[in-house]
């Protein structure tokens, strides 16, 4: 067993908290289940989920120091369960931890602007986590496993890791941005049996869906077809805009593909909660578009 309390500065992000409100149910309903403490940023703000740089890379990096400055005051990693939320901070954090050895003016201007809001300034003092690594590297997949009471034996789960998870930072300690496991490993961990596919590590299609909708939603539907011909009961993912496009937006894909699909699409938190005897309804498993059912049917629900 632990021998400490896991803390983090929780930062749950825009769409965990309005399209994808399961999301945010359902991280507090695991990080109860496993007794690690959250402390919400409740003054935090949006991290642009990369537009801001596309005006203006000061504007991404004030902006996210900001939120970091907020985990930093009180001395704890900042926890993030959006891998696009990952992303974005934790490349501003990277990149201003770089600027504090080779550009110290800049990091200068960005807390004077800071200041200037009567804001906390950047120190660089922590770090930046996505849920799931927090889940493998800290908590540990031996004592996740060892608290599972109703195994996932017979779930095929393929996952659907998203672009911004693996390489929107130069340095990926967490994971082989190519080769990724830690999802699989997951799986693994919690009875159920990892399902691979070539769609895994690639874009969902989120980012074009603004301006190019027919393509976006083909990626999406190719990376589905994938996964359902490799066996799939269901595509788990570490981000609610990947869970926007694949979920959410399936009904209007199928449309464009002409196939049926059906597929359902499980947030991370969603399938080790139900491992840890969660149920369904405190995971919000009934508020997504295609229905969860019949995982649930599987699992003996």
């Amino acid at each position: 067993m632990l021998s400490h309390t896991l803390k983090y500065a929780y930062f749950p992000g825009c769409v965990a908290q309005g399209a994808c409100r399961e999301l945010h149910q359902s991280t507090q309903a695991l990080t109860k289940a496993l007794g690690i403490q959250l402390i919400e940023l409740k003054k935090a703000a949006c991290c642009g989920s990369g537009t801001f740089k596309e005006d203006s890379q000061l504007l991404e990096d004030t902006v996210n120091a900001r939120n970091i400055a907020l985990a930093e005051e009180l001395n704890l990693p900042l926890l993030t369960h959006c891998s696009t939320c990952q992303g974005v901070i934790g490349h501003v954090d990277e990149r201003l931890k770089e600027c504090q050895k080779t550009n110290p003016a800049y990091i200068e201007q960005v807390n004077g602007l800071l200041h200037k809001e009567s804001c906390l300034p950047y120190r660089g003092s922590t770090e930046v986590k996505h849920l799931l690594y927090a889940l493998v590297k800290d908590y540990g997949l031996e004592e996740i496993s060892q608290r599972v009471t109703r195994k996932l034996a017979g779930l095929k789960c393929a996952a659907f890791y998203g672009c911004y998870l693996l390489r929107a930072q130069k340095s990926t300690p967490d994971d082989d941005p190519f080769h990724p496991e830690a999802m699989e490993n997951m799986f693994r961990a919690v009875g159920a049996t990892p399902i691979y596919y070539r769609g895994r590590t690639q874009c969902c299609g989120w980012p074009l869906s603004s301006y190019a909708t027919t393509q976006s939603f083909k990626m999406a539907g190719m990376h589905i077809q994938e996964a359902l011909a490799a066996g799939a009961d269901c595509i788990v993912t570490p981000c609610p805009l990947c869970h926007l496009n694949l979920d959410s937006r399936q009904p209007e894909v199928e449309k464009v593909i002409e196939q049926r699909l059906g597929l359902p699409i499980l947030h991370l938190p969603q399938l080790i909660a139900l491992a840890l005897g969660v149920s369904p309804k405190e995971l919000g498993l009934e508020r997504h578009i295609v229905s969860t059912k019949p995982v649930l049917e599987k699992l003996g629900f």
